[in-house]
């Protein structure tokens, strides 16, 4: 059975209704960044971390998978799929994807912050004097700017196994993630799904751009990889 490797990012997410970093309305617009994802900012205003994610959390739990987390269930019947999300999301998994990993964390996950191996699931607001287990402060189980990308060695190890790599919904402008497409075999198939594509034809060797929302695109997708 090939192995199909899909590296998905924001727009994967986006017509679930779960706003894009770069939205004009999104959650990120009023936040400084550094403010709401970097240690510096949990430091200096844990309350604001706290809330911005909780909010992040209250509109997770509202929303559903779409149409293109579910075409990707379907393909495991065709291949061996496994995902690597930019996205923190649950969504894939909702859907029913099986092999799913996460780079960048996981919104319904805490850990503390003392031990970053003691993580829980966590389904409601996270705040201040929230403890773990060994009674430390817990905090969101995300990857924030500046921190190790502990999931990264395993992603590497996904995508140099690739017979075909599909990109959906990310602006390969995110490093690490963007350089996961340096690790697959010569020749392997790319498809690469986004409304606003920022690769052009001639960036990698048997690149296939399908210039459409993740919806659309992976309907398009299957009918190319069934044949």
């Amino acid at each position: 059975m090939k192995k199909i490797v899909v590296l998905t990012g924001a727009g994967m997410s986006a017509e679930s209704g779960i706003k894009t970093f770069r939205d004009e309305d999104g959650l990120w617009k009023g936040h400084d960044v550094m403010q709401v994802a970097s240690p510096e900012g949990f430091r200096r205003n844990p309350e604001l971390v706290f809330e911005f994610y909780n909010q992040r959390r209250r509109q997770l739990l509202s929303v559903k998978p779409n149409k293109a987390h579910y075409n990707l269930v379907d393909l495991e019947k065709y291949f061996d799929v496994e995902i690597i999300t930019q996205n923190i999301d649950n969504l894939h998994e909702k859907a029913g994807s099986t092999k799913v990993t996460h780079l960048h964390g996981e919104l319904l996950k805490v850990r503390s912050t003392y031990n970053e191996n003691i993580v829980l699931n966590w389904m409601k607001d996270l705040h201040l004097g929230d403890l773990g287990p060994d009674n430390k402060q817990l905090r969101p189980h995300i990857v924030w700017f500046g921190e190790m990308v502990p999931m990264l060695d395993k992603a590497i190890e996904i995508t140099s196994k690739a017979d075909i790599l599909i990109i959906i919904g990310t602006s390969m402008q995110v490093y690490p993630a963007a350089s996961l497409v340096n690790f697959i075999k010569p020749n392997t198939p790319i498809y690469f799904i986004d409304p606003k594509p920022s690769i052009t034809k001639n960036d990698f060797n048997n690149l296939k751009i399908i210039s459409d929302f993740a919806s659309e695109g992976t309907d398009k997708l299957i009918s190319i990889l069934k044949q």
